[in-house]
Order: structure tokens, then C-alpha cells, then sequence
């Protein structure tokens, strides 16, 4: 089994952006990896502080911004957004929050929660777990769900961290509690991803056109990948060997 590509979203549900290589540290999610999140008008989290995904605009509430793509200057900390129907933004978050606010609100309902401010949590991200979390995927699995559906799907639809190829489809399952090896890292899966209608989306046009939820349940569960725990950091790049141990 081998590494394919490597996926991180820095603001939280707005914008995918693919990279070369990652290294990971232990007891962090990947670097970079939703650092940012978009907090609405009804959010009661505070700064600082990790809050599950109710507090924050997001896909499943906004099936348009599964469109939005990103990329990242690492050094200035400079996010390009980048969507099918806005023009494209290059923003500071930790700066030009209102900016990006304005741009996002024209992507999300306006009889919903509104897009309100813009929160930070460097180290561990706002990830959806409760714990600093990467994601494991596997594209046999993906392969499983298209079987089921009948056509083909995008993996940006499940918004995946580091993505491996294998034969067995939901063998990730077998691996909760082991540590697997990943390049030079170590995770350890901990838990499944629980998937929600923000996969119904479809990564280039924003529009639900697909009932996912429903392939999923034909396996007897609504999961998607793993979320793992970095038990040792280091390097990982496409092609980099996985490996149970």
C-alpha cells in the first residue's frame, strides 16, 4: 500500500489545497490543516479554544462551498480563495476577516446562520474530532462507494488529509488502535469518520447531486476514512509506503 496525495484545507470547510510533501508532528493534526474556521452569527465559541463544527459555516449547511479551493502562503500566512461563481481573494485571515466574510456570504443561504467572523487555533486545528486529528483515506474504499452508486465520485467530496491505495476497501476499519506506518510517521486510527450531507455536495459545482449517505448506509454504516492520532512525527510524500505494524 502506498501514499497517493496529501490534501489540507486551511480554513475549515473553504478550500481544499493539495501538497507535495508533509511533516507531521506528533500530537497534532497536519500542519496547516483547518488552522482557520469561519464562525457564524449564532456560534458561542471563543477564541483559542477548539468547538465541534455546530459553531461554524460549513459545508453540509452551505453545499456551495465544496466548491471553494484554496492555496496557502505559508509565509506570509496569505490565503487565495478561489470558487466558480466569486472572483478569486487573496487574504490575510488573521487581518482581512471581514473581507472574507463578505466573500463567503454570498456562497451560503442567507435564511441560515450567516458567516461571522473569523477564528484561529494553530497546532491542532479545528478539526472535527475532538482530538488533533489527520485523517486516513483509502481509495479502495472510494472505488467501493462508486461501485455502489454507479458512476464516478470526486475524493475532495470526503476532504481527506493523506489518501493510500490498496485492494481491501474498509480494511482501515481493522486498523483502530494499531499503529500504522505512514512515510517516516506514525499514527494510531482512533475513531471513523461519521459522514454528514456535506458529502452530497459536489466539489465543482457546489450542488448536491448525489446521495452518498444513502451508498454508505448499503455498507451498513455512514463512515469514510479514519481519524488518527500522530503517535510519531516525520516526513510523508506520494509514494511512501503504508504499513500496519
Amino acid at each position: 500500500m502506498q501514499v497517493t496525495e496529501l490534501w489540507r484545507h486551511p480554513i475549515k470547510s473553504h478550500g481544499r489545497e493539495a501538497v507535495s510533501a508533509v511533516t507531521l508532528i506528533a500530537g497534532q493534526s497536519m500542519p496547516w490543516d483547518r488552522v482557520w474556521a469561519i464562525a457564524h452569527d449564532a456560534a458561542k465559541a471563543g477564541p483559542g479554544v477548539w468547538a465541534s463544527c455546530h459553531h461554524f459555516s460549513r459545508v453540509s449547511k452551505a453545499p456551495g462551498l465544496m466548491a471553494v479551493t484554496a492555496t496557502l502562503d505559508e509565509v506570509t500566512e496569505t490565503v487565495t480563495l478561489m470558487h466558480p461563481d466569486q472572483p478569486d481573494l487573496t487574504v490575510r485571515p488573521d487581518d482581512g476577516g471581514e473581507a472574507i466574510v463578505a466573500w463567503t456570504n454570498a456562497l451560503v443561504p442567507q435564511d441560515r446562520a450567516l458567516p461571522s467572523h473569523v477564528m484561529r487555533l494553530d497546532g491542532r486545528g479545528y478539526t472535527d474530532s475532538d482530538f488533533a486529528s489527520v485523517t486516513l483515506c483509502n481509495h479502495a474504499s472510494h472505488r467501493a462507494v462508486e461501485m455502489q452508486m454507479e458512476h464516478a465520485l470526486s475524493i475532495h467530496r470526503w476532504r481527506g488529509n493523506i489518501w493510500f491505495d490498496s485492494d481491501a476497501p474498509w480494511v482501515e476499519f481493522d486498523w483502530m488502535g494499531r499503529d500504522i506506518k505512514v512515510g517516516e510517521a506514525v499514527l494510531r486510527p482512533r475513531e471513523r469518520t461519521d459522514r454528514c450531507l456535506a458529502t452530497a455536495a459536489n466539489p465543482d459545482t457546489g450542488a448536491r447531486d448525489a446521495d452518498t449517505l444513502a451508498a454508505l448506509d448499503s455498507f451498513g454504516h455512514r463512515d469514510f476514512s479514519v481519524r488518527c492520532d500522530v503517535i510519531q512525527g516525520g516526513l510523508v510524500r506520494p509514494e511512501d509506503v503504508v504499513v500496519p505494524l
